[in-house]
């Protein structure tokens, strides 16, 4: 059971029974942490038992778990939860606990909220100042489907009711009192017209809940359809349509490219016969010589590339198996487990791109460029989200990593990942080199000034805005699963998404790169990566803009870990769709040049 909102979450029994709040049924020492996977520990989400026992088909009406004397730090912990819209969440039989809420603009559609509120600031009538109010009182509705042959029941909902209610009751407190606001053999039950519980140094708070217990005809493996009900498909529908107008635009160009203009150029080339023809001759043929030759830095191009493969295999197989279904969010914390083994196991692919690359560059020292692979990228995202941990640690929450944990992920990173690395950079290192398909001159041409709009700057940032406009619609819903603690589910949608952005980045890559070798300008090596790798500007931009229009953040550690955790997205976007973007040049630029009759 967690307490959380937003990026710093704590555990729910850090503000109930850590030192001062007594409670009959449920002592101190018997607080367990269950086990968690990877992905839930990353994620902060971490399991208690509670004080909330239920027992199946068996209503209970008033119970009490804790009573509590304020004093002047708790006070002030339950307000500054309160002002900061903390949320408890809770599961039963591995679903989570939900408000359900009715649209008002549709009186029989629901909207399921995750988790309730601690509590509530409000006002009393004629009363101008505010004050803050807990949710000390719980009425939770059990849905259970049962089977009508064996009399079985299986939980298929799990909703509740927050009140903030000030309870009273006759004489001193003791093991035997009972509330006169809630009597369960009168059938008198709380209801929100009840005088609430206030919040004040000094003031007595007293914890109870019913357990109501609902048949349901929802069957148990349609049970979590309700939480996954998407009721927002048209938008989906619009990001995928205004993506695919965005694919069809650039496919024209790139055909228009393909089909008349390099046909049209290919066969003039070939087709000159006398020196005086040859040296009139203007366009992306007369940097034949230089075209392939090697770019400055192309150690760190050849790591940039393996990085790239390697994430991008492991995006691609982690959405495939999503959209299949086998990464669902009933299983808390698969999505993040499988995709660092995946990372690990895509080590592999990694290495062997950036030793294959390495080699047509003529290098000879395969260890070092393999060896930088394996850590430049994990070591840098390491770093960041070791700093981040620190300073959640430094809050108390239970999003801090432990260290069993880190030796877990450094375990995944040397033991398997580097090694993988090594193996796949020994396989592409002993494979024949890339031939390239024109000889290169020993002296490099000199490039030509270049108008405004070829300038190496404005044409990296054209290149990564159109990337982004295919996918910033559906960023929205993600950033929003990962920032407001929702499911994010529609696999099926974000793989199409992932597939428009993959043509993209390789057609607006091919577009920019033709124009810039018809300027004879070669340096296409460097621009084609960065180009789409732009995107990830654009991507972090939007996260800004998210920060200051949908999120209500005034914490400074906050702050640093959404700009921390959006800076390692929007790095892996970079390495990702880079990567497609130099792919799909030198795939171009090895087609157009071998068509070529070079003498």
């Amino acid at each position: 059971m967690d307490l959380c909102v937003f990026y710093v979450p704590y555990p729910h029994f850090y503000l109930f029974l850590p030192s001062w709040c007594c409670t009959r049924r449920f002592p101190q020492d018997h607080i367990v942490d269950s086990a968690e996977n990877l992905g839930e520990v990353l994620r902060g989400d971490r399991i208690e038992n509670s004080p909330y026992m239920f027992k199946m088909r068996e209503p209970q009406m008033c119970n009490v778990v804790c009573r509590l004397i304020l004093n002047a730090k708790t006070t002030k912990e339950f307000k500054d939860k309160i002002d900061d819209e903390y949320r408890v969440n809770m599961i039963l039989d591995n679903l989570p606990l939900v408000v359900p809420l009715r649209r008002p603009d549709q009186e029989s559609s629901l909207v399921y909220l995750h988790g309730f509120l601690v509590g509530l600031k409000g006002q009393y009538a004629g009363n101008k100042d505010e004050k803050h109010f807990i949710h000390n009182h719980l009425t939770f509705v059990v849905k259970y489907h049962r089977d009508h042959i064996t009399e079985l029941s299986r939980i298929v909902g799990f909703e509740v009711k927050p009140f903030s209610v000030k309870h009273e009751y006759e004489g001193d407190w003791d093991e035997n009192t009972r509330l006169t606001t809630c009597v369960p053999h009168a059938k008198k039950t709380i209801s929100g017209s009840e005088a609430p519980q206030e919040v004040e140094d000094k003031k007595e708070i007293i914890f109870t809940y019913d357990v109501e217990f609902q048949e349901s005809d929802v069957k148990w493996a349609s049970r979590w359809d309700s939480y996954l009900l998407m009721a927002d498909d048209q938008i989906h529908w619009f990001s995928i349509i205004n993506s695919l107008m965005i694919v069809l635009f650039l496919s024209g160009m790139v055909a228009m490219i393909m089909l008349r203009t390099l046909y049209r150029d290919i066969s003039k080339y070939n087709q000159l016969e006398t020196q005086e023809e040859a040296q009139e001759e203007t366009g992306w043929k007369l940097v034949h010589g230089d075209v392939f030759r090697p770019p400055s830095n192309s150690d760190l191009l050849c790591v940039y590339v393996g990085t790239g493969v390697q994430f991008f295999g492991m995006v691609l197989v982690t959405m495939i198996f999503a959209a299949l279904g086998f990464l669902s969010p009933s299983n808390r914390g698969g999505l993040m487990t499988a995709m660092l083994f995946l990372w690990a196991l895509m080590g592999l692919s990694g290495g062997y791109s950036s030793a294959r690359l390495y080699k047509m560059f003529k290098g000879t020292e395969w260890k070092r460029i393999t060896l930088k692979t394996a850590f430049m990228f994990p070591s840098t995202v390491f770093a960041i989200f070791f700093v981040l941990n620190a300073l959640i640690w430094g809050q108390r929450s239970s999003g801090a990593v432990p260290f069993g944990t880190m030796f877990a992920l450094v375990f995944l990173w040397f033991g398997i990942s580097v090694p993988l690395v090594f193996l796949g950079g020994h396989i592409g290192f002993k494979k024949p080199g890339i031939e390239d398909p024109v000889k290169t001159n020993k002296i490099a041409r000199e490039i030509p000034e270049q108008a405004w709009y070829m300038n190496s700057v404005f044409s990296i940032l054209i290149g990564g805005i159109l990337p982004f406009g295919a996918v910033f619609i559906e960023l929205f819903f993600i950033l929003t699963s990962i920032w407001l603690h929702q499911f994010y589910y529609i696999f099926g949608f974000l793989f199409i998404v992932f597939l428009i952005l993959l043509v993209t980045c390789a057609e607006i890559t091919i577009v920019l790169c033709y124009f810039q070798l018809s300027s004879e300008d070669y340096l296409w090596w460097w621009r084609s990566y960065l180009t789409s790798g732009s995107s990830a500007l654009y991507l972090f931009l939007y996260a800004v803009f998210y920060f200051f229009t949908k999120l209500e953040i005034t914490k400074p550690v906050s702050g640093v870990l959404y700009f921390g955790y959006m800076l390692l997205l929007s790095y892996g976007f970079f390495v990702v769709t880079g990567t497609i973007g130099f792919y799909a040049c030198f795939w171009f630029t090895r087609l157009i040049y071998s068509s070529l009759k070079i003498d």
